[in-house]
């Protein structure tokens, strides 16, 4: 068994409160937007033709509301990640595509060995997650909360360099790995937090550290202000990592 980095009630409960707030329209989804329309025009580009599409991740339902030109099949996962086994057959789809998810799967070859499984020969996988140098200045702001001791409150992220083996490993064939950075502006780290829970983007490890305390809360938010540029908003950079792969067309 992979060790158990990340907690799935955790992960679920992030996931809940992130719906609900979408729900309320209290939600900002821009970077899930920007991943569903970066894996919409990468399915365009190489010209994908299937219908039969299972979405895996918080986010991913902005594929099925993207502009098609023929009648697409859409299957979810729903609440289900790839850590485990879902509920539909091997060998049925002709997309499977993950968003928002798999950087906190504790099996992330498993989770790829499943997305190719599901796929039917020739078919298409395509996962979209932040990678490993997404929010530095936040990270930085809390290591200043807990300057003596300071605990893990944000989870590892995955490093793209480290992607293409995985790829190989899982049996993906033609495998890609892209990654690229947005640069998003902040007036106050209390905003980018809520842009996080929004999106379904908080931490889930399984460690879960006591809760920072008033005094860390302000020196965090001290330091993220620290970091402002001249008009007083802080530049926080998030990496987007796209794998995109297919099942090839002989048997394994």
């Amino acid at each position: 068994m992979p060790p158990q980095i990340f907690s799935k009630p955790r992960k679920f409960a992030r996931t809940k409160r992130a719906d609900i707030m979408l729900k309320r329209c209290e939600s900002a989804l821009f970077l899930l937007e920007h991943m569903a329309e970066d894996v919409h025009e990468r399915l365009g580009f190489v010209r994908f033709e299937g219908t039969e599409v299972l979405l895996e991740g918080f986010g991913s339902h902005l594929l099925e509301e993207a502009s098609w030109e023929r009648s697409m099949s859409f299957a979810r996962t729903g609440w289900q990640d790839f850590d485990k086994p879902v509920d539909q057959m091997s060998g049925s789809f002709d997309l499977v595509a993950s968003i928002n998810s798999l950087d906190t799967v504790n099996d992330l070859p498993g989770a790829l060995i499943q997305m190719r499984e599901l796929l039917k020969p020739g078919g298409m996988a395509v996962a979209c997650f932040i990678g490993g140098m997404s929010l530095p200045k936040l990270r930085r702001a809390m290591l200043a909360a807990e300057p003596d001791k300071p605990a893990a409150r944000m989870h590892p992220l995955i490093d793209p360099r480290s992607c293409p083996q995985l790829l190989s490993r899982a049996g993906w064939a033609d495998p890609v790995v892209d990654s690229y950075q947005l640069t998003v502006r902040y007036s106050a780290m209390r905003t980018l937090v809520q842009d996080l829970r929004g999106m379904a983007m908080t931490g889930v490890l399984a460690s879960n550290p006591p809760p920072l305390s008033r005094a860390g809360a302000k020196r965090a938010a001290e330091a993220f202000a620290a970091m402002a540029d001249d008009d007083g908003k802080v530049s926080e950079t998030f990496e987007i990592v796209t794998l995109t792969g297919r099942r090839s067309m002989a048997a394994f």
